[in-house]
């Protein structure tokens, strides 16, 4: 992936330089290299933020996921609950009326 943006780059700078036809060989060398180095610099730049901005919105997902399986088990553990109570109820009910 770095070598074609560095191949991307270097047709950029290139492309530029054949619109400046008045430029010397060392001049258009010279900005071509300065042109590929700002570009790669640029790329970096937007890679480590998006790695970043990534690492972000996992440690917000996973704090979010967290959060929302502590809920389902809250939830989970009361109709537990609930159901056993009403169980618990039921069979007193049947077995004071067996009696």
């Amino acid at each position: 992936m770095a070598q074609a943006h560095m191949a991307q780059a270097h047709r950029e700078a290139e492309a530029l330089c054949a619109a400046l036809p008045w430029l010397t060989t060392a001049q258009a060398e010279d900005l071509t290299r300065h042109y590929v180095s700002q570009r790669i610099d640029l790329t970096r730049q937007m890679l480590e933020a998006t790695v970043r901005r990534a690492g972000e919105l996992r440690r917000e997902y996973e704090a979010r996921y967290l959060e929302l399986r502590g809920a389902l088990l809250r939830r989970h553990a009361a109709w537990a609950s609930c159901l056993l109570a009403c169980a618990a109820g039921l069979g007193a009910t049947v077995w004071t009326t067996a009696r």
